[in-house]
């Protein structure tokens, strides 16, 4: 028999993991829904966004918020140099769907590699120590980065949801998403629309990697890992349907934490695996949700 406060413990540590899967696999979403390409890059740039806070600020010395800064506009720059001098150029060729899938993945290979000779291998984190001060509620322990991090999440979200809704950039996005061609003849800029996607994008990717590289270490290789769930989370919450990858991101980090309970700790990538599998030969339209159809769709 299990403990309720070691079960509610299982779910709130999950809860709070889950917030940068959420942000991965609205990224890779949003790209999915407007540019219309799998971005397999994003792994690429995830790291770029991790070693560029962290020679900031263990290198250079500055502090975390400006090395979050500066991670920010590298990763916001290589996001812009690969769409402006690859996928415009594959675009302008009238590439197939392949060319792009295989040019983003070499561009993840290629700066993981890079990153590798720069860095080296050996697990870094941010800070010197992942340790943050906690505080017991109902006995179930609460870290302060836990707190941080499901505020930087839902503020972030809260932001993109308005940004998209109510602004005018974010319905010309929209616009795009839904028929980049049609959008021409209204006078809206296709490339000012993926201009403000891959931007989106790189602030997701950093706030994301912020979180856990605070909290964890990672190696160069490790956002390849990491791109999986993104990848499963976008395809069960329905491609192209940004808050369902989140809903998607939050399930499966709670699965995943919850399975401790019947299999061992070393097998809990399996389950990943076993979730892309069913996914793609039962749902590959995504589970959709009634309740939160609105969400789904976005």
């Amino acid at each position: 028999m299990i403990d309720v406060s070691i079960l509610l413990q299982i779910v709130w540590t999950g809860l709070a993991a889950s917030t940068y899967a959420i942000l991965f696999s609205v990224a890779f979403s949003l790209v999915l829904k407007v540019v219309k390409i799998w971005n397999f890059a994003q792994a690429g740039l995830m790291a770029v966004a991790f070693y560029g806070m962290y020679a900031a600020h263990n290198w250079l010395h500055w502090p975390l918020w400006s090395s979050v800064l500066f991670g920010l506009a590298v990763t916001i720059s290589a996001s812009q140099f690969m769409d402006i001098y690859g996928l415009q150029v594959l675009r302008a060729r009238k590439s197939p769907s392949l060319t792009f899938f295989i040019f983003t993945l070499v561009v993840s290979e290629f700066l993981a590699y890079l990153l590798a000779m720069i860095f080296g291998t050996e697990p870094l984190s941010l800070t010197q120590s992942i340790m943050s001060p906690v505080e017991i509620v109902h006995g179930i322990v609460i870290s302060h980065w836990d707190m941080k991090a499901l505020a930087i999440t839902a503020v972030l979200l809260l932001l993109l949801s308005i940004f998209i809704g109510r602004t005018r950039q974010g319905q010309f996005m929209a616009a795009v998403a839904d028929n980049a061609e049609l959008s021409k003849l209204y006078g809206i800029s296709v490339k000012q629309a993926y201009f403000m996607t891959f931007l989106i994008t790189a602030i997701l990717i950093t706030a994301g990697m912020y979180l856990f590289g605070t909290r964890a270490s990672m190696i160069p290789s490790t956002p390849l890992e990491m791109m999986l769930f993104a990848v499963i989370s976008t395809l069960l919450g329905g491609m192209g349907r940004i808050y369902g990858a989140a809903w998607a991101a939050v399930a499966l980090s709670l699965i995943q934490s919850l399975s401790i309970i019947v299999i061992p700790s070393q097998w809990q990538g399996v389950i990943l695996y076993v979730f892309l599998f069913v996914t793609i030969l039962f749902f590959p339209q995504g589970v959709k949700f009634k309740k939160f159809k609105l969400w789904a769709r976005g």
